[in-house]
């Protein structure tokens, strides 16, 4: 089999997995992101600061994300991937509905480190069976649409928690998101074959790698580490403004929590995985002609996403804000697809995918989520950028990295 030609499964059936797997990525923000969209009546109802709210929803959940990744992906390279995902969404979905019984800040807290711990084993094991099912002439279009899942689950965790939690209290919506995912759970175990490894990999499985001989391998890969910081400064950005924004709209332009919720749910939810799918399809097509498509659609995507990110930050005027938010939105999301793609596809894959690279992009993804709002959102916006495309522009385009 060469590595273009498709394996015995069918593309109907690998479609039906791809789809599976987004929708367990779904459930992973719906169960992140809730927490944000009810922050501001779990703020009133327990006491809290800004900043425990911060370090609920950044530091505290990035630190438990990052550290669990590596031992979980490790385990992902030894054993069956599919069982790792279904148990860890039902780890995580449990840890989500529990959340609307806690009376203190502590026990929240508790609650939000078991979610992490759970949604630590959602996306390693995810991305290595997707590269295991698609080709690399395919795989940034399959990654991006895996990647939808952000947004998709963006959407229903704002719209369906505020809603929830306006009509019907806070503790509810932990209970009504929580649950179905541990019947969407089974549903995964029963469908979902784990895939065949390495079947697009040339010379098939590749031996597996120690911790410090895929560090060997990583540290020769510079691509790798600027696309992971990358990714990790656009983080910083991303969650710094999205984890506030619910109650930056809700204090500064008084919108209600359930006008907040489907604002947000949908230009987010809608335009954030417009824009991560045309990311990973755009660069599967030019990248025929120019393989350096791969970061220059995430290049220009996020410079062209400054202008009308300046205006969602401090403009006056809230229609327009929420307006400006939908170009924002897709061009910022472009990046993505790509970037997850692009170390898939070069000879990182060889040790990432069946090692550590996933959970060490995601890190560097995750360990950016900044903790307790200071009021300089817009400046981290700009730094955040512009970092990343010095680093785009120097290291990014060299082909023999």
């Amino acid at each position: 089999m060469t590595p273009e030609q498709p394996p015995a499964e069918s593309a109907r059936y690998r479609w039906t997995v791809l789809i599976m797997l987004t929708v367990v990525y779904t459930f992973n923000f719906i169960d992140r992101q809730i927490l944000v969209i009810l922050q501001e009546p779990i703020k009133a109802d327990l006491g809290l600061s800004d900043a425990q709210l911060g370090l609920l929803t950044g530091f505290s959940f990035a630190l438990v994300y990052v550290t669990a990744g590596i031992p979980i992906a490790w385990l992902a390279d030894r054993s069956n991937r599919r069982n790792i995902v279904v148990a860890s969404l039902t780890f995580w979905s449990f840890m989500t509905a529990i959340s609307g019984l806690v009376q203190n800040y502590g026990q929240l807290l508790a609650a939000r480190i078991g979610v992490g711990v759970g949604e630590a084993g959602g996306s390693p094991p995810s991305h290595s069976m997707i590269s295991d099912y698609f080709p690399p002439s395919s795989r940034g279009t399959a990654l991006s649409f895996y990647s939808m899942g952000i947004y998709i689950g963006v959407l229903f965790g704002f719209a369906a928690g505020g809603w929830i939690a306006e009509n019907f209290g806070w503790r509810n919506a932990f209970f009504v998101i929580g649950i179905p995912g541990i019947l969407y759970a089974l549903a995964v175990f029963w469908v979902v074959r784990e895939p065949k490894r390495g079947q697009y990999d040339p010379g098939g499985v590749p031996a597996k790698s120690s911790l410090k001989e895929t560090m060997a391998h990583l540290s020769s890969r510079p691509t790798f580490w600027w696309i992971s910081v990358g990714c990790a400064f656009t983080a910083f950005v991303s969650y710094g403004n999205g984890n506030f924004m619910p109650s930056f709209l809700m204090r500064n332009h008084g919108l209600s929590l359930s006008e907040v919720g489907v604002i947000l749910g949908l230009i987010s939810g809608l335009s954030g995985a417009t824009g991560t799918f045309l990311g990973g399809f755009l660069a599967d097509r030019l990248s025929v002609q120019d393989m350096r498509w791969y970061i220059w659609i995430p290049m220009l995507g996020a410079l062209s996403a400054m202008i009308p990110a300046y205006y969602t930050l401090l403009g006056d005027n809230t229609t327009l804000i929420i307006a400006a938010m939908i170009p924002s939105q897709i061009l910022g999301a472009l990046y993505l697809g790509p970037c997850i793609a692009t170390c898939h596809n070069s000879g990182i894959a060889r040790h990432a995918r069946h090692g550590l690279g996933d959970p060490l992009l995601c890190a560097q993804h995750h360990w950016a989520r900044p903790g307790p709002a200071n009021g300089g959102d817009s400046q981290r916006c700009f730094c955040g950028r512009l970092w990343r495309k010095q680093l785009t522009l120097r290291h990014g385009l060299d082909p023999h990295h």
